[in-house]
């Protein structure tokens, strides 16, 4: 199957207020796609679209709101079809076993995992009919492997790649695509808090080329930066013996 292109329809992208989401958006604006955005962050977004009249949809929701995730996806498709759909809302929270905190996962699966699956159950079925369409979930770098101080984050992760793959047997059958996104270290608000050395820390724009050459691809995983996803992809390959001690040592029990 080939990748969506801007006369399919309109590209919908979570997350759109800020970092990945809004860099994204703007890679989408300057490949000739009509974009619409959703956060909760209204402000972010209508000053995002006064900047490209006629060209964005503002559709606000909060996407572990299945009601409000409905009534964005209903506000986009009454303007036209969604052809890709990049979702992208998430959170981190660094935990270890020494801060582990139930509610901590909770609140990160509602937003990372059921946020997204909410965000799906939205925009699949009409991709399905139309036998047409591309789905990006934007994961991590994290979700490849258990990594520390990543308890939750990773594990959620790990749950949004796994749901890509069960998901591409069913879609691929119906002609619509999908990719898992792994990006490692962006400068983003949420990578903003970290105190740890992030190893090829890449500027928001920088990763939404990324994305957008691996959609045009039409890749299943889309990781990078290569320097961090092939490393990590061959320690993963690794037997445990090896791999815990060697993450262990590159991360310096970060």
């Amino acid at each position: 199957m080939n990748a969506t292109k801007p006369s399919d329809g309109i590209a919908w992208i979570t997350g759109a207020s800020s970092g990945i989401g809004l860099a994204v958006a703007q890679a989408h604006l300057a490949a000739g796609w009509r974009v619409a955005v959703t956060a909760r962050r209204e402000a972010e977004l209508q000053a995002f679209a006064a900047q490209h009249p006629g060209q964005v949809i503002v559709a606000v929701a909060d996407v572990t709101d299945v009601e409000a995730v409905r009534s964005a996806v209903a506000k986009i498709t009454a303007e036209g079809k969604i052809a890709r759909a990049i979702l992208n809302t998430g959170t981190y929270e660094r935990d270890t076993a020494e801060t582990f905190e139930a509610a901590r996962l909770q609140r990160q699966v509602a937003l990372n995992l059921i946020g997204t699956a909410q965000c799906l159950e939205a925009v699949m079925p009409a991709m399905i009919e139309r036998r047409r369409g591309q789905i990006g979930l934007v994961a991590s770098l994290a979700g490849l492997a258990g990594l520390p101080g990543s308890v939750s984050y990773s594990t959620t992760k790990a749950g949004m790649i796994a749901m890509a793959e069960s998901l591409k047997f069913d879609l691929d059958r119906h002609g619509v695509a999908i990719s898992a996104i792994c990006p490692g270290f962006v400068k983003t608000p949420l990578t903003a808090k970290n105190t740890f050395p992030m190893p090829f820390l890449m500027e928001a724009d920088a990763a939404a080329q990324a994305i957008m050459r691996g959609l045009a691809r039409n890749q299943f995983l889309i990781a990078f930066p290569e320097g961090l996803a092939r490393p990590l992809r061959i320690l993963r390959s690794l037997p445990y013996a090896a791999f815990f001690p060697l993450v262990a040592r590159g991360t310096k029990g970060d």
